[in-house]
Order: structure tokens, then C-alpha cells, then sequence
């Protein structure tokens, strides 16, 4: 697919509703995010495709918490593909960008010419909430099945949430044209409104290895109006999902036009990291000067690299650890 300049709906999520079917959603499209996320490890195909995943889910579940909040996925795997990890910060105030940061951690000799999720083996799909000091963090596991990681999110808000969800993502490399190339993913997520769910507790679900699915939870008019958009759904195409000649309003209405789709304030994202050299200094708090012996290079210096943003941080043992001496510069604020 070759592309022109950025377009105005790129990197933003647009929450909807479908009146006429109780159900809410959220189309989203990447470009800039994606590079930022991917750019700053040279990870093979099989993980950037998994990482990519991830950081579009991340988007689209995201935009539902509050400002200030955090909302972390998080995939452990025995598998090559050993962890990923991604974070959305809400804005810090209405029209602010929330922030997403994504990195994965994997063994390159065992990675197999196999589809992405072939790299993960077994291990759980984690959501974690972090609703800010004085708060207890929330967090739900569902176990790595169905064949991708939309598959395991879609797991997780019917065994966790009990709610009926829906992904349909596209993601990839998209040629500009002036010839270079960079990422692009997009997609839409469907969620039926909250009711009492018919499924009986202890009954098992109909999903891989026993887990809830969507059609356990509904029935009656209300599974009839989800199976009827899930197959609208069915008819979108990756080109309508990742752009750039559908706008998300315009893809709304060719998918769902006679279920009165209504659209609502749009989130822009951007990527960003929260990392900093006082975070860094307060993470080494714990650790006494023998520890930080031991931590110190040849150099004589203690060092940190971000797994997010690869920033590097150089520090003077003698002033990390619980046992550090005062700063000449404190007082004079801290570096971000």
C-alpha cells in the first residue's frame, strides 16, 4: 500500500455507539505510534507483528479508563517470544493525547518461520489497572489460546468481564510515496452493552480449552443483534481498516449504517515513556552500597537502559542506593 502525508484521523481511537443494537466500539488507526514503538528495538518479523498486535489492542481497550490512569497488557509465554508488555497512560486532561509505550523480550534462536503467535507457548494474557496512588491496582488473567492475541483479549473480557467482545485488525508495512516504508495497523472493537449474562457459573464455556465466548453470554434479541453486526463486521477489509482513503466515520457507516451508528470525541495517541533519571535513582533506593558495588562496570559508573524507549541512564554509584551521599545538584530538580 503506498501512502501520502499523515492523515488527520492517524493515530486516534473514535469511540461509537450502534443504537439500534446496544453495542459500543472503538475504531482505531496507528502510523506514528507504531514507529515510535517498533523503531527503538530491531526486533524480528515474527515479535514487530506480535508487538504491533498488542500495541493496537492496548489503543482500543485503553481509551475506555479515566484520566491519569494506566491500563498495562502484558503476554508471559514459555514460549520464543518470552513476554510483551505494553502501557497506555490516560491524558493527563480532556483533548491531551494518552501515551502508549510497547516492548517484548524473546529468544532469537528458538523464534520458527511460523506465524506470529506460534511464537508464544503456553502462559497467560494479562490486563492490569492502575488507577493512581492510594488506589489497589486491578488485574485479570485469561490463558494463551485461540491463535492470536485478539483471540486471547476477546477471551479475557468474557471470562473477567463477562462481556461480549469483538476485534477485527489489520496491521503491516505501508510504502510512502517517496518510497520508504513504515507501520500501519487499524482496526474496530465491538462490546455488547453490560446486562445480567445468561451463562450459568461453573457451566463450562464453549471456547478453547473451556474458556467463555461471546455467544455464551447473550441470547434471545440480544445474541440475534450481535450475531447480525458481527457479520457486518465479517465484510470489512484490511485496506478499509488501516486507510488512508476510508475515513473511520465513513467506514462506520458502509459497516453498520442501518444500526444508527453515533460517534463521540475522538482520543489522539501518541507514543511516549514515562522513564526518567529519578525513577531510575528511586528503583536503586532499595539497594545498599554493597549491592551497588556490585551492580557498578569496570568504568566505575552504574548503568540502566529503558526496555521501552532504550534510553540510557549513567549514574555515579555514589549517589544511588539507600546509602548514598547528597547530590551536589539537589535541590535543583530532577531530570526527566
Amino acid at each position: 500500500m503506498t501512502l501520502g502525508s499523515k492523515l488527520a484521523w492517524d493515530d486516534t481511537v473514535l469511540p461509537f455507539q450502534l443504537d439500534n443494537s446496544d453495542i459500543r466500539g472503538r475504531v482505531a488507526r496507528l502510523d506514528n505510534v507504531l514507529d515510535g514503538v517498533l523503531k527503538q528495538h530491531a526486533y524480528p518479523p515474527q515479535v514487530e507483528a506480535l508487538v504491533a498486535e498488542m500495541a493496537l489492542l492496548t489503543a482500543m481497550i485503553g481509551q475506555t479508563i479515566k484520566l491519569r490512569w494506566k491500563l498495562s497488557l502484558q503476554v508471559q509465554s514459555k514460549g520464543a517470544v518470552r513476554m510483551i508488555a505494553t502501557d497506555y497512560f490516560g491524558p493527563t486532561a480532556e483533548g491531551e493525547p494518552a501515551m502508549i509505550r510497547a516492548y517484548a523480550s524473546y529468544d532469537a534462536d528458538k523464534l520458527t518461520n511460523r506465524a506470529p503467535f506460534d511464537q508464544v507457548g503456553e502462559g497467560y494474557f494479562a490486563i492490569l489497572i492502575d488507577q493512581g496512588k492510594g488506589m489497589a491496582p486491578y488485574q485479570g488473567i485469561t490463558p494463551l489460546a485461540g491463535g492470536s492475541l485478539r483471540a486471547c483479549a476477546e477471551a479475557y473480557f468474557a471470562q473477567s468481564e463477562q462481556l461480549p467482545t469483538r476485534f477485527a485488525l489489520s496491521f503491516g508495512k505501508s510504502t510512502e510515496a517517496s518510497g520508504g516504508e513504515h507501520w500501519r495497523a487499524g482496526g474496530v472493537m465491538l462490546q455488547h452493552m453490560p446486562k445480567a449474562s445468561p451463562f450459568a457459573k461453573g457451566a463450562e464455556g464453549s471456547g478453547e480449552e473451556g474458556l467463555l465466548h461471546a455467544r455464551d453470554l447473550i441470547d434471545g434479541d440480544d445474541k440475534e443483534n450481535w450475531n447480525r453486526v458481527n457479520l457486518l463486521l465479517d465484510t470489512v477489509e484490511d485496506l478499509e481498516l488501516i486507510g488512508p482513503s476510508v475515513a473511520p466515520t465513513d467506514l462506520l457507516v458502509r459497516l453498520f449504517h442501518e444500526e444508527t451508528p453515533r460517534v463521540f470525541e475522538g482520543q489522539p495517541v501518541r507514543f511516549g515513556c514515562t522513564c526518567s533519571e529519578e525513577r531510575v535513582r528511586q528503583s536503586l533506593s532499595i539497594y545498599s552500597a554493597r549491592d551497588i558495588e556490585k551492580m557498578t562496570t569496570e568504568d566505575g559508573r552504574v548503568t540502566a537502559d529503558c526496555q521501552f524507549c532504550s534510553a540510557h541512564y549513567d549514574l555515579d554509584p555514589a549517589t544511588v542506593g539507600f546509602e548514598a551521599e547528597p547530590k551536589a545538584d539537589e535541590g535543583q530538580g530532577d531530570a526527566d
